[in-house]
């Protein structure tokens, strides 16, 4: 199958609505910082490299990339295990490495964008296979690996986050209605004895989850018996409706704030919903949402119409990726889950989730570019 690029079909709503919310985000993070300048240039920074990676990306064939695909997976393995041996660790998670003249990134940022080329690539090759036992397994143990690696730092909202990924692209790859009810079930019952453990004072023996984390997810569900736990989405509930429907204005420093009260803490990155709540009201949060909405549209439009398997694969991973990603971030910042330390896509600090984020609107933005002869 011939392909070849038209610039006419290139997605100028996708950039644009990105643009928009990092222009946003940009704003937003300048309040939610007190003003910090050396967050916001960094921010800015960050903003303007990924969008030209984004557009350098867009006009690289994914079809090229994806020949690369044990590549990927083996820089994604060497990066996670790099982080595992030489991580720097801030507040008892080792996440993160420092890299000479580029300084610190966060490496299970850019394993998103990583596992989504790499597995649009596997699940376009093995499309017409992919309900076998033996291809099942191996697409689990291929995502368990760097998977783990994420989740040992620990990192368990990452984890998660990619694991929501991978289910969406096995998904839409074509697993067949039997195997999603048998996986479904499973998930299901998984889900439902941590329930059970939880609210039995059972929570002790689930070994694989850190003490800091039992204590969210106790405060998420007695969060008058954990107060000192439960303060953080307290605050933040309080900041969001504090700001009613017009909000206080941005960069208000009225005594009433909650920001300038002091708090919200992680405000300008997990809790940075809070400011929007505050300062630009319930009709600024709304209109946020709508882009959002609008943009998660706009890729899966373009899986849509996607040449082959591969294209819609990698296009629904992108759309996992922000969608599950930002309504996690609201519903923390909503008390409606628990604590998990996600960071809303284009407005919370750091530019590892920038470029991240942007390398993803650029693959996206390929697979939009190409149609056929």
């Amino acid at each position: 199958m011939k392909f070849k690029y038209s610039i006419k079909a290139h997605s100028l709503f996708l950039l644009a609505v990105v643009t928009v919310l990092n222009f946003l985000g940009i704003l937003i993070l300048r309040s939610a910082s007190n003003m910090d300048a050396a967050i916001v240039s960094r921010q800015i920074v960050g903003s303007l490299a990924g969008f030209a990676i984004c557009l350098a990306i867009s006009f690289i064939d994914y079809n090229r990339l994806i020949k690369y695909n044990f590549l990927i997976y083996l820089g994604i393995v060497i990066m996670l295990a790099a982080v595992a041996v030489w991580g720097a660790v801030h507040k008892g998670a080792g996440r993160w490495i420092v890299l000479p003249v580029v300084g610190q990134i966060q490496p299970a940022e850019f394993v998103k964008a990583g596992l989504i080329l790499f597995f649009g690539g596997y699940f376009g090759r093995t499309q017409e296979h992919i309900n076998e036992p033996k291809n099942l397994f191996l697409s689990f143990l291929l995502f368990a690996i760097p998977a783990l690696l994420v989740f040992i730092e620990p990192n368990l909202s990452t984890t998660i986050i990619l694991t929501v990924i991978f289910t969406v692209m096995l998904v839409v790859s074509g697993l067949s209605i039997s195997w999603i009810l048998v996986f479904g079930a499973l998930a299901g019952l998984a889900a439902g004895l941590l329930v059970f453990l939880f609210t039995t004072d059972n929570y002790q023996l689930i070994p694989f989850i850190q003490g800091y984390q039992k204590n969210r997810i106790l405060s998420f569900l007695y969060p008058e018996q954990y107060s000192d736990t439960f303060f953080q989405q307290a605050n933040s509930i309080m900041a969001i409706g504090s700001g009613g429907f017009f909000g206080k204005g941005l960069y208000n420093t009225d005594i009433s704030s909650v920001k300038a009260g002091n708090f919200l803490i992680e405000e300008d990155t997990d809790f940075i919903f809070a400011i929007i709540g505050e300062e630009l009201g319930f009709r600024g949060c709304l209109a946020i949402l709508f882009l959002y909405i609008a943009l998660i549209l706009t890729i899966l439009w373009i899986a849509m119409k996607s040449k082959n398997v591969a294209g819609a694969v990698i296009c629904a991973g992108v759309a996992a990726w922000i969608g599950f990603q930002t309504f996690t971030n609201i519903a923390v910042a909503t008390a409606l889950f628990p604590n998990t330390g996600v960071t809303l896509p284009f407005f919370s600090r750091g530019a590892s989730s920038l470029l991240s984020l942007y390398i993803g609107i650029g693959l996206v933005s390929n697979i939009g570019l190409q149609t056929r002869e």
